[in-house]
C-alpha cells in the first residue's frame, strides 16, 4: 500500500488516484490529511500537495482537484521525454508534471462540459478536443503518465512488490440492421424493392428477390462467422442489439418479429449482450428505459452494458439515465470520425459525475476504433485499415490496456459499400491477440 498525503481529501482526488494507482498499476492506496499520521507510516509514501513536508515522494499539486464545477482553463502543453503532457509542476516535486490533475482533466470529460458546438447528431466532436489539437488522440496517454509514475516509484521505493496488470482484448459488435432484406415489414420490402428500381439497381434487386424467396442467404446475417472466431481464438465477445421502434435512424428488424428475438436468444448462449439504446435515446430517459425492459423481456435476465446508437451521447444527462436504470457498464466512450482514445485511455473507469462531483457506479469502457470510422470516415481500404489498428493495437499493449474494438455484423457481408471488408474482422482479431 501507498499512503497519500494531501491537504485536503477531496471526492476528486480519491478517485483520480484509485484510478492510476489501484486500477492501473495495482498499488493499493490510502489517504491521510494529518501529517503526524503521515510521518509515522514506514511503508511507501507520497505527498500531494503545494510544498513538501521533508525529502519524501512528492507531487506539486495543481489546483484542479480541489475545485468544484468546471471552468475554462488555460493547458499549456509540453513535453514529458517524448510525450504531451500539461500541469507542469517545478523543481522540487518527484514528477515534472501533475499526472494527477492532467489525468482527471481528460478522463473525467470535463473539456466536454465546457461550451462547445455540436454535430449534425448532437455530438462532442473529435476535432474540438485536446487530445485532437495536440494530436496525441492515439495515444492513451493517462496510461502511458502512469507507467512514467510507476518508474519514479521504483526508483523511490525499489523494495516494495509490484503487480503488473495484463493486456486484454474485447470485441463488440452492433447490430444496427441484423438482416438486409429478411423479416422486414411488406410496406418496407416493398418500398425497398421499388426504390431499387427506380434507381436502377438491378444487382440490389435481384439480391433483395432472392433473399425474399430463399433462394440465398441474407448478407449481414453473418452471426455464425462471429460465433465461430470467437471460438476459434477464444476472444471475449459482446454484441450490442438495436430493439427501438423504426425511425429514420433506427432502421433494424422489429423487435416484435419472433426470428429476430429468436436470433438474440441465440446469441446469449454463446456471447454476452448488451443493449443498443437508439438514436432518440440520448435525453431521453422514459425510452431508453422501454428499450431496456423490452431486451429484458426477451432474454430473461437484468440488462448490464449498453453502448449508445450513433454513438450519441451528452455528458453527464445521458450517463445519469443509464445509472437511474442501474446499467453496469457503458461502451460509447470513442469518436465516430476519428480512431484512438477520447478519454485518452485504455483503462476502463468509473464515470465521475462533475454536475455532483462523485465517483458513479457506471463503468466506462472505452473502445480505440470502429469499422465505420475507418471506411466511411477515414476513406480507408481494408489493407491500410490494418496498418492503423495494428498501430492502435500495439499502443495499447506496450500499456498492458484494455483493447476494445467495434465492428458491425454488417461489415462481414462483403456486400455494397463493405465490399472487399469481409476479412478484415478476422485479420483484426488475429492482431489483437498476437
Amino acid at each position: 500500500m501507498i499512503l497519500v498525503y494531501t491537504h485536503k481529501i477531496t471526492p476528486r482526488v480519491r478517485y483520480i488516484f484509485k484510478h492510476i494507482l489501484t486500477r492501473t498499476l495495482l498499488i493499493p492506496v490510502d489517504f491521510t490529511s494529518k501529517v503526524e499520521e503521515f510521518v509515522a507510516f514506514n511503508g511507501p509514501k507520497m505527498t500531494y500537495t503545494k510544498t513538501p513536508l521533508g525529502n519524501e515522494f512528492f507531487v506539486k499539486s495543481n489546483n484542479l482537484l480541489f475545485e468544484q464545477g468546471v471552468n475554462d482553463m488555460e493547458i499549456s502543453m509540453q513535453k514529458w521525454d517524448e510525450t504531451p503532457c500539461f500541469f507542469k509542476t517545478g523543481p522540487k516535486s518527484s514528477i515534472p508534471f501533475d499526472v494527477f490533475a492532467a489525468s482527471f482533466y481528460l478522463i473525467s470529460r470535463y473539456e466536454e462540459y465546457l461550451p462547445h458546438v455540436k454535430d449534425i447528431h448532437g455530438r462532442y466532436t473529435a476535432d474540438q478536443s485536446l487530445a485532437y489539437k495536440k494530436r496525441f488522440l492515439e495515444k492513451p496517454v493517462v496510461d502511458i503518465w502512469a507507467y512514467k509514475l510507476l518508474d519514479a516509484l521504483k526508483e523511490k521505493f525499489p523494495d516494495y512488490v509490484y503487480s503488473e496488470r495484463k493486456y486484454e482484448f474485447i470485441s463488440t459488435v452492433d447490430i444496427d440492421n441484423a438482416y438486409a432484406y429478411k423479416y422486414k415489414s411488406l410496406v418496407r420490402s416493398v418500398g425497398g424493392f421499388v426504390n431499387d428500381l427506380l434507381h436502377l439497381r438491378l444487382f440490389d434487386v435481384w439480391n433483395r428477390f432472392a433473399v425474399t424467396f430463399n433462394l440465398k442467404s441474407d448478407p449481414f446475417d453473418t452471426f455464425h462467422k462471429i460465433l465461430e472466431i470467437k471460438k476459434e481464438h477464444k476472444i471475449k465477445t459482446i454484441f450490442f442489439f438495436l430493439i427501438g421502434d423504426y425511425t429514420t435512424f433506427d432502421t433494424n428488424v422489429s423487435a416484435s418479429k419472433s426470428k429476430y428475438r429468436l436470433l438474440i436468444k441465440e446469441m446469449v448462449d454463446y456471447a454476452k449482450v448488451g443493449l443498443h439504446p437508439s438514436y432518440f435515446t440520448m435525453n431521453n430517459a422514459s425510452l431508453l428505459k422501454k428499450e431496456k425492459l423490452r431486451l429484458e423481456n426477451i432474454i430473461n435476465s437484468p440488462i448490464q452494458r449498453s453502448r449508445q446508437h450513433y454513438l450519441r451521447f451528452s455528458l453527464p444527462e445521458t450517463y445519469q439515465n443509464l445509472i437511474d436504470l442501474e446499467v453496469e457498464e457503458d461502451y460509447s466512450m470513442g469518436y465516430a470520425s476519428n480512431v484512438g482514445f477520447r478519454a485518452s485511455t485504455c483503462t476502463p473507469f468509473y464515470f465521475y459525475d462533475l454536475d455532483f462531483e462523485i465517483q458513479t457506479p457506471l463503468k466506462v469502457f472505452p473502445f480505440a476504433l470502429m469499422d465505420t470510422t475507418l471506411n466511411d470516415y477515414m476513406k480507408l481500404t481494408p489493407k491500410q485499415s490494418l496498418g492503423r489498428i495494428r498501430d492502435i493495437k500495439n499502443e495499447v499493449k506496450a500499456v498492458n490496456g484494455t483493447f476494445i474494438t467495434l465492428f458491425h455484423n454488417e461489415s462481414l457481408s462483403d456486400y455494397l459499400r463493405w465490399k472487399g471488408w469481409k476479412r478484415l474482422y478476422e485479420s483484426m482479431v488475429k492482431i489483437a491477440i498476437s
